[in-house]
């Protein structure tokens, strides 16, 4: 039904949609963890605090695992390259998850202050660390990533696990986390009362103003201290899957060409900025629905506007530009990208409407007097 070309463009909205989706949904989850201490002053109120995102965390789960799917059967290569050579970094993710369905389920079995204090952290470490590690690999993108292809398009990592470590990457990390625990903050505005309440509108303010400082410090480092990736011969939208059929250079100021090309792509990190203010003064006039969409819109911005800058590059490559993937060239078959296609069609609106029914039905404010009515069921 769709032109080849049409399908790539098509998939790599689609794992943004995802990327997306995950940061949203799943984000506002691992907010919640990385406050968990910080909110809740007794054990009563943390309670609450992991009451608010008890019910629905596992579900939000889908999106993660949708956005690693989507990557591995759109973008085979890059999902390769990827997870070999990001694989320490997966690692230390997969192991602060860990912390998350036996912290939820185990945290409260046991009347024991040392126990119930020590996953509270495992559950700060759930939801700290994830966001952080995403936010420096997207930042090591944006530098391009240590590795290249052979001939036979096999890859090579070059780098280290302690490389990725970079200062620009760390300060993607930072921009990540604190977006990301501002959005938890907001939908603990919109779950609590009383001094959790206050506490979170405290923090919901705190991190939007962090998130728009260190989004404006990224921005201006991409505009002049970091050299993007520029696409001179080959590599059409039709292209052949073979990421060495081109020639790319870097230039300083590369990853600014699309804006500048499109003026309408200037809305995104707009966007970014924007619904972070306007997070703020929602939070502050105790509007909490709509506090969240504002860090939601935050999100969406800051996740696009990096994006929109490296378009159509996908994964760049430092150690030999050539190699460098691109939406154009590091994707599946066609006949892959359209039975996908169809099953994207038919399913993701089936998860995004019974994700919506869930939380419509399991909605309304956590007390402390639910806490301690349901002191045998609750988290």
């Amino acid at each position: 039904m769709f032109e080849y070309s049409v399908l790539k463009l098509i998939w790599w909205l689609f794992v943004g949609v995802l990327l997306l989706g995950f940061a949203i949904m799943d984000g506002h989850d691992m907010g919640v963890g990385t406050l968990l201490p910080f909110v809740g002053r007794n054990d009563d109120e943390r309670r609450v605090v992991i009451n608010t995102v008890g019910p629905h965390w596992d579900g939000n789960q889908v999106w993660f695992i949708l956005g690693g799917g989507a990557i591995f059967a759109a973008w085979p290569l890059v999902y390769a390259t990827a997870f070999s050579g990001f694989y320490w970094a997966m690692l230390a993710v997969l192991w602060s998850l860990f912390f998350r369905p036996v912290g939820f389920d185990y945290r409260s079995k046991i009347e024991s202050k040392t126990w119930r204090n020590t996953w509270d952290w495992g559950l700060f470490i759930g939801g700290f660390v994830p966001p952080l590690i995403f936010g420096v690999a997207f930042g090591n993108l944006l530098q391009g990533v240590p590795f290249y292809f052979d001939n036979d398009l096999r890859s090579f990592y070059t780098g280290s696990f302690w490389a990725l470590l970079n200062p620009f990457a760390l300060l993607a990390g930072l921009v990540s986390t604190s977006m990301i625990t501002a959005h938890g903050a907001n939908f603990l505005l919109i779950r609590t009362e009383g001094e959790v309440y206050r506490r979170s509108r405290a923090m919901s303010i705190f991190f939007s103003s962090l998130t728009i400082v260190l989004f404006a410090l990224a921005g201006m480092w991409v505009m002049h201290g970091i050299s993007g990736y520029v696409l001179t011969s080959g590599d059409l939208p039709d292209a052949l899957p073979n990421p060495l059929d081109k020639t790319v250079v870097m230039q300083a100021g590369a990853w600014m060409h699309n804006f500048h090309t499109w003026p309408l792509t200037w809305l995104v990190p707009a966007a970014g900025f924007a619904g972070a203010v306007l997070s703020i003064l929602f939070a502050m006039g105790n509007k909490p629905v709509l506090a969240f969409v504002s860090s939601a819109t935050s999100m969406l911005g800051v996740i696009g506007t990096a994006g929109v800058a490296m378009f159509p590059f996908v994964m760049p490559s430092s150690s030999d530009p050539r190699s460098s993937m691109t939406v154009w060239d590091s994707v599946s078959s066609q006949t892959t990208l359209s039975l996908m296609f169809w099953a994207t069609v038919i399913f993701l609106p089936l998860v995004i409407f019974y994700t919506s029914w869930a939380y419509k039905v399991m909605s309304g404010k956590v007390t402390l007097d639910f806490i301690k009515g349901h002191d045998h069921s609750a988290y």
